[in-house]
């Protein structure tokens, strides 16, 4: 751990101890173990949510905007194309990376591939995708061995959407999780009015927004809880869109509500109901200073090993 981390380790035991002196034991915090675990991995979820700010004020090659180039990267394209008012790309890159993921050893080459057409000319970018979705079925049935690999090149999804599909012809596979995100939007709507909309239906306030949007969402095939969280933080991160999540959205989840039964009941299957942890945890975040993203990352990871701290890289 860096001199930094240590300070940062330091300051995250105190104020934790503060909010036990205050609201009460933790009973997931028994040990010494337990509290230093945790710490741990609330400082790597710290630097995760860092990351994205740095690279959503960075300067940054444009040619992480081309899928031809081995330094395509879809999240630091999306910024580029927001801060050239490409509202709507940078929206469509944020969901791709997040369908498809940044896998640990193939990085966004599967991302990379199908954006870039396989090189075979054009994009599948916002403005094509959005005039015929059964078009990019088609495409992908003509070169769905490819992107398995065929021709030597591993494109794989990320951990976290491992069990995502490529066959063109699967009713859960990609090319309907596409289309259902086009339908959702509604062309010819933009994800600007999107979120004009919700500003006069919720108002502007971000924690408002995020939540409407993640209802809205379950309209989107194969994006649940995760996905969405996910997608939609990752929106406000990068300065895309004006959101915030307000809770960690521990209904549906599975290591984060483990994580929050284990923090606050002493066991990952602590008879708390979800409502009484979403209402804690926003507690126990507003008295640390850490954010929903932080903890539920965090929260996510420490269950895993709560005695022991391992690395954890999605």
């Amino acid at each position: 751990m860096s001199p930094r981390d240590k300070v940062r380790a330091q300051k995250l035991i105190e104020v934790i101890k503060h909010y036990q002196t205050k609201s009460g034991f933790l009973p997931g915090l028994s040990t010494t173990e337990h509290l230093e675990t945790l710490v741990a991995q609330l400082i790597d979820s710290l630097r995760r949510v860092e990351f994205a700010y740095h690279i959503r004020d960075a300067r940054l090659d444009p040619a992480r905007m081309d899928p031809s180039s081995n330094i395509f990267d879809p999240l630091r394209a999306a910024v580029l194309r927001n801060r050239r008012g490409e509202y709507d790309e940078a929206w469509w890159l944020v969901f791709l990376g997040t369908h498809f993921g940044k896998h640990a050893v193939d990085g966004w080459r599967l991302t990379r591939d199908i954006y870039g057409k396989l090189g075979q000319g054009g994009l599948w970018d916002w403005a094509t995708i959005s005039r015929d979705p059964s078009v990019f079925q088609t495409w992908l049935a003509a070169n769905e061995v490819t992107l398995r690999g065929e021709d030597g090149i591993s494109r794989r999804f990320s951990n976290h959407r491992k069990y995502e599909s490529l066959r063109a012809s699967s009713d859960k596979g990609t090319a309907v999780i596409l289309a259902s995100y086009v339908a959702w939007v509604a062309p010819s709507r933009t994800h600007a009015n999107i979120v004009r909309e919700l500003h006069k239906s919720v108002g502007q306030d971000p924690h408002s927004v995020f939540a409407a949007l993640y209802k809205s969402m379950d309209a989107v095939q194969r994006f649940g809880r995760l996905g969405k969280f996910d997608f939609l933080a990752m929106l406000g991160k990068l300065g895309i869109a004006p959101i915030e999540p307000g809770s960690a959205f521990l209904k549906g989840a599975t290591g984060p509500l483990a994580g929050a039964r284990l923090l606050f009941g002493g066991e990952r299957a602590a008879n708390l109901s979800v409502q009484e942890l979403e209402a804690r945890l926003i507690g126990f975040g507003q008295d640390t200073g850490l954010g929903a993203q932080v903890l539920e990352d965090a929260l996510c990871n420490w269950q895993k090993s709560p005695a022991s701290y391992i690395q954890f890289k999605g």
